[in-house]
């Protein structure tokens, strides 16, 4: 993996397992609900990962893109379908999410970088 992947990933991987280390009913129960929403259900996960990838755009969170940037792309999100989303996200959050597209583009292009080692 890419290591701009690897170091979004391993950091996540570690912060998650302190966080719920700490035994805090609320930080847990605010993790599950966070996974079951994002569950197939009326919406594909597809579909449901493309929503979190524009509302976290819009709400400028780079951990939040990248997080559903991997999942989009595990999930079998084209190129085209990400930028079409981003461009929806652009849209709606304004020339301020910009840098973060620049961002998530770099992003994906790692994804895609990884595939083809």
């Amino acid at each position: 993996m890419s290591d701009i992947v690897n170091e979004f990933n391993d950091y996540r991987s570690k912060m998650n397992e302190k966080l719920l280390g700490d035994n805090n009913k609320v930080i847990k129960r605010i993790f599950n609900l966070d996974t079951n929403a994002y569950a197939a259900g009326a919406l594909d996960v597809k579909t449901k990962e493309l929503l979190g990838l524009v509302a976290s755009t819009v709400l400028r969170c780079d951990d939040c893109i990248k997080y559903h940037l991997e999942t989009s792309f595990k999930e079998g999100v084209t190129k085209e379908e990400m930028m079409e989303t981003m461009s929806i996200a652009t849209l709606v959050g304004g020339t301020i999410v910009i840098p973060h597209l620049r961002r998530a583009y770099e992003f994906w292009e790692a994804l895609e970088e990884d595939v083809t080692m």
